[in-house]
């Protein structure tokens, strides 16, 4: 799923600037829209008992009506999470005013903001929102394990499988109770070069017999202590199969694919490949 930002003031066009890109991207797949609010909006029209669960410690109410309409409401809900429940059904997000999110943004005006921009313009009204969208195909989609699990299941020769196996890699803090904690892992690539060869070893790990589909990903940029780096999920006929492919493609793919690694301690920071 590819998500894009706009940020700017509230008079600067942003809404109508999520529109645009919303009817042009609707003809490449799916859309879903996210936007920032600085207060919940009122309960919704058709009634709920919403206030009254959270009083007796509910942490989300969801309602859902006959014709498939539904509402929710609840706590502690992060631009990260609500990414990562839109990433396996949706191709595209659109985010509006989370001036911090480490995402590419549309910048309108003269605006702090956490992620690259793609544009900046004094409004709405002078964005070429062709030129956004080719330079937002350009981006590192957001991938979860789960987009990966959706993507395999889907597959036209799912009839035939009865396991599915995953890997995910993670940022750890330390090795042992003695380390520098490690407060991040920054990946870097050669353009094109590890794109060809995870692709090359995904149809590899494919060619087995009863080896039906594989999904590999691996994150680039700046990942911070506990969360993902790298998935892996095979789609086969039986577990034998997924698992010593799983395991095989999470082997040869930090063996084989060219992606170097920067730690980031609380006493120092290196490259990885410069200390074997």
């Amino acid at each position: 799923m590819y998500v894009l930002g706009i940020v700017g003031s509230s008079d600067a066009g942003k809404t109508t600037l999520v529109e645009r890109f919303a009817e042009r991207l609707g003809a490449r797949g799916r859309v879903a829209t996210v936007k920032h609010l600085n207060e919940p909006p009122a309960v919704d029209a058709t009634g709920t008992d919403a206030d009254g669960h959270r009083d007796v410690g509910v942490d989300a109410t969801y309602g859902i009506t006959d014709d498939g309409g539904w509402f929710a409401t609840g706590e502690d809900r992060a631009l990260e999470d609500v990414l990562a429940d839109l990433a396996p059904e949706y191709d595209y997000a659109l985010v509006e005013g989370f001036d911090d999110a480490r995402i590419p943004q549309v910048v309108l005006g003269e605006r702090d903001h956490g992620g690259p921009a793609l544009a900046e313009s004094p409004d709405a009204a002078a964005v070429d929102v062709d030129g956004v969208l080719e330079a937002l195909e350009a981006t590192e989609p957001h991938v979860t394990l789960e987009t990966l699990v959706s993507r395999v299941k889907r597959s036209p020769r799912a009839d035939r499988a009865g396991a599915i196996a995953t890997f995910t890699g993670r940022v750890r803090e330390r090795d042992s109770a003695d380390d520098a904690p490690t407060e991040a892992l920054e990946f870097e690539t050669y353009e094109g070069v590890a794109d060809r060869r995870l692709n090359a070893l995904r149809e590899e790990l494919e060619s087995r017999d009863g080896v039906y589909e594989v999904r590999m990903h691996h994150r680039t940029g700046v990942i911070e202590t506990g969360e993902d780096i790298v998935f892996v999920v095979v789609l086969a006929g039986h577990r034998g199969e997924a698992f010593r492919t799983v395991e095989d493609g999470i082997d040869r793919l930090k063996e084989e694919v060219p992606i170097f690694k920067k730690e980031v301690t609380t006493d120092e920071e290196f490259w990885v490949h410069t200390r074997n």
